[in-house]
């Protein structure tokens, strides 16, 4: 996925400026998409060239103005049109497994200190993942109405950003207990 199509999805809600659009990464995709302010605004940069966004500026008092971008016809057609192609498994490029098969060369100690570490990050991930799971739950989002469809499609995403965290911390909890049982 290209990071182009998930601003364009931003974008396809509402107008947005790259701020903004950096806040959107933060609060409500980052169990799935991350990216920093300096590549959105690279981007950003690209695909108004490329036609796919246009932008208009905002003055600002005492601060600088504000470049606020659109999703433009031709935008949203990459956008549906993406949508509708067959997706694919992302392929696992992860430095911690590359590493898990160097550790038969490294003191245990490192290893099961580095797997703790990731546990506990892992595990706070998901703790912020609950959070705003609950807050969905909680605050009417599935609490009385219907959800909306961009609230429930949302939701799904959440979902699948808690059960990768969950897999992780197992995942770190069977490696710690392989590891402790080989070094008894």
């Amino acid at each position: 996925m290209a990071l182009a199509h998930t601003i364009l999805s931003i974008l396809i809600e509402l107008p947005a400026s790259g701020y903004d659009i950096s806040k959107r990464f933060e609060d409500g995709i980052s169990c799935f998409w991350q990216a920093s302010q300096q590549q959105i605004y690279r981007e950003l940069g690209k695909m108004e060239t490329a036609g796919w966004v246009s932008k208009h500026t905002v003055p600002q008092k005492g601060k600088p103005d504000k470049k606020i971008y659109s999703i433009t016809p031709e935008g949203k057609q990459i956008l549906l049109h993406w949508c509708l192609q067959p997706t694919e498994p992302t392929p696992i490029r992860e430095d911690l497994l590359v590493r898990i098969m160097d550790f038969p060369y490294v003191e245990s100690g490192i290893i099961l200190g580095e797997i703790q570490r990731r546990k506990l990050l892992h595990q706070q991930h998901l703790q912020h993942f609950r959070e705003k799971q609950a807050h969905y739950l909680e605050h009417g989002q599935f609490k009385d109405d219907p959800p909306s469809a961009r609230d429930r499609y949302r939701y799904l995403t959440l979902l699948r950003g808690i059960r990768f965290e969950e897999s992780w911390v197992d995942w770190c909890d069977e490696v710690l207990e392989i590891l402790g049982k080989s070094e008894n």
